[in-house]
């Protein structure tokens, strides 16, 4: 391929012109986030692969919308995607990785593009390192898919485009690998994004995050080859919940939030952020073979998940600290504010679930508890944890906590089993991953595979993804739990609740029927509310949401409902503490 690098450093054309138009954007400011927070740490976290490969890069710099503009024109801005202040003329966004060799570059996502976001007031902008983006996720993978659609059925455009990637002029046998190249690509992805996306859609700062992780890892990894795919596994995603927010995300006992997967040491979290590249484009096929000992399957001959980019990101989170707010506050309503916050629940306090408590110990490192309890929100997320799917090639093969699956399984086993499969071979993945032999079958090998099984069984990664009986009773208990965390820097996280469905603070010290029926998203933010601004400009995102009677709607803004009976000055001064969290 003649796309390079350099590529990568060009300026493209236009904005997108989809939403209305936009102010001139605010150059945003930096915010005080701990002094672990350092440029260089910051610049790392914007960039680190961890193993996802959405596109080879010279076909996404090559390819155009379906209208014909081409598709990096405004570096992915019209979906959210922050611009890369360390590096100015790249092409790739915030969160936006790169990585492979020259003329075999892959372009794929991290932690960072969901999970960075800059906010507006006072006539100035902040960039949250670590809180929840405003990206429009369904809107950018839609777009996507019907980008490479319109280009495999318009053969001049895909003439166009061959020269693009591979010079010009291209050889005609080079030209023929492509097409086929980019039409696998399109039917494993047209496959997951034709049966998944929702409607209606989910929105900016939310994504079904669970459901897609296992459509993706069931839906494409597990089928026969060539092309993986169980189709019947793919679900439609409709049970959106907001991006949480990254700082002392290493420290709760608990993790997503149902509280399903045991947190604190980084076993766990290597298990947690595995999945998760997993289900972001990571390559993975899983490759039955009765040379591995104990788990009869190669989980990493075909894994692109990089685990030393994973460990650094690890580490990069633990650096990042809660924002520190930039306007002025009140000190007195300040210390009123406290002493509300440190009531009983039954009186409007807080502290009870969201202060700082000891939490489990797994490991060397302290944790704080993550209470998990029903306060009846929504409760769509839950019921994802009793999922099944088709084993596929999995079948018959050891399950992450003993036993063997079966043809059908809850759909987070399956995740278990590719998770601690990936992690206990990971230190042997250069023999695996060697063509026409496996060191393993050597006998000091599967000593080793054995150990590490063994280790692997103890308690400090069982907990990562709940046992089948665990899913089955979540999801069949009545209502719905959520995890509690500490709210430090809660004020930069708007909108709330698990699912976003509630734009303030404010809002949500109001009983549900009281709280707002839709919303505009986006960063213009209310310093008076705590939260996303009434107007948004430029921006036709609105979540319209339901009340208590459909609480399982997936959108519902129903419980939470501590603090509504506080009286107005009450309210006025625990919002002023909240914001020096």
């Amino acid at each position: 391929m003649r796309q390079s690098l350099i590529a990568l450093g060009l300026a493209v054309g236009a904005a997108s012109c989809t939403p209305p138009p936009r102010p001139v954007p605010l150059e945003a400011g930096t915010l005080d986030q701990g002094p672990a927070w350092t440029e260089a740490a910051r610049a790392d976290f914007y960039t680190r692969d961890q193993g996802s490969q959405l596109m080879p890069a010279a076909w996404l710099m090559a390819l155009q919308d379906a209208d014909g503009q081409p598709f990096m024109r405004d570096r992915l801005a019209r979906y959210g995607y922050l611009p890369n202040r360390d590096a100015p003329t790249s092409v790739l966004p915030v969160g936006f990785s790169l990585a492979g060799p020259p003329g075999g570059q892959m372009v794929g996502m991290s932690c960072a593009a969901c999970h960075t976001r800059e906010i507006e007031a006072e006539g100035r902008a902040w960039r949250v390192d670590g809180g929840p983006a405003f990206a429009d996720f369904q809107s950018f993978l839609a777009d996507l898919d019907r980008a490479v659609g319109a280009l495999l059925a318009n053969p001049a455009a895909f003439d166009t485009f061959a020269v693009a990637v591979l010079g010009n002029p291209p050889a005609p046998a080079d030209k023929a690998a492509l097409q086929q190249q980019v039409e696998r690509w399109y039917r494993r992805y047209h496959t997951i994004i034709a049966r998944s996306l929702p409607t209606p859609p989910w929105g900016p700062g939310r994504l079904d995050a669970v459901a897609m992780i296992f459509n993706r890892l069931t839906g494409l990894d597990l089928g026969p080859p060539p092309d993986y795919l169980i189709p019947a596994n793919i679900r439609v995603a409709d049970a959106p919940v907001r991006y949480p927010f990254l700082w002392n995300a290493a420290k709760q006992d608990k993790t997503q939030w149902p509280g399903f997967a045991d947190n604190g040491n980084d076993v766990l979290a290597l298990a947690r952020n595995l999945g998760e590249v997993l289900g972001v484009f990571a390559t993975f096929h899983p490759v039955p073979d009765p040379r591995i000992p104990l788990l009869g399957v190669n989980y990493v001959a075909q894994n692109s998940a990089n685990f030393d980019g994973l460990l650094k990101l690890e580490d990069l989170l633990k650096r990042i600290g809660p924002p520190r707010y930039p306007f002025a506050v009140d000190q007195t309503l300040v210390a009123q504010g406290r002493a509300i916050f440190a009531r009983d629940p039954a009186q409007g306090g807080c502290a009870g679930c969201h202060d700082i408590k000891p939490g489990a110990f797994r490991g060397f490192e302290e944790t704080w508890a993550t209470p998990i309890q029903d306060v009846g929100t929504d409760s769509r997320e839950v019921n994802l944890l009793a999922r099944t799917a088709q084993s596929g090639v999995l079948e018959g093969h050891m399950a992450p906590l003993g036993g063997t699956l079966k043809a059908e399984e809850p759909a987070v086993q399956l995740l278990g089993a590719a998770v601690f499969g990936s992690i206990l071979q990971a230190p042997f993945a250069t023999d695996l991953q060697r063509q026409g032999k496996l060191a393993l079958a050597a006998p000091r090998d599967p000593r080793r595979m054995t150990a590490a099984v063994a280790a692997a069984k103890a308690p400090s990664l069982e907990g990562a993804y709940p046992a089948p009986q665990r899913a089955e009773a979540a999801a069949a208990t009545p209502g719905a739990a959520y995890e509690a965390r500490v709210m430090q820097g809660i004020w930069a996280t708007a909108p709330y609740l698990h699912n976003g469905s509630v734009p303030t603070l404010a809002d949500l010290l109001k009983p549900a029927a009281a709280r707002p029926a839709e919303f505009s998203i986006g960063p213009a933010y209310d310093t008076t509310a705590v939260g996303l601004a009434r107007v948004q400009p430029g921006t036709m995102a609105v979540l319209r949401t339901t009340g208590c009677e459909d609480r399982d709607s997936g959108n519902s803004r129903c419980g939470h409902e501590f603090g509504t009976t506080l009286t107005d000055d009450e309210k006025r001064a625990l919002l002023e503490y909240l914001k020096t969290l």
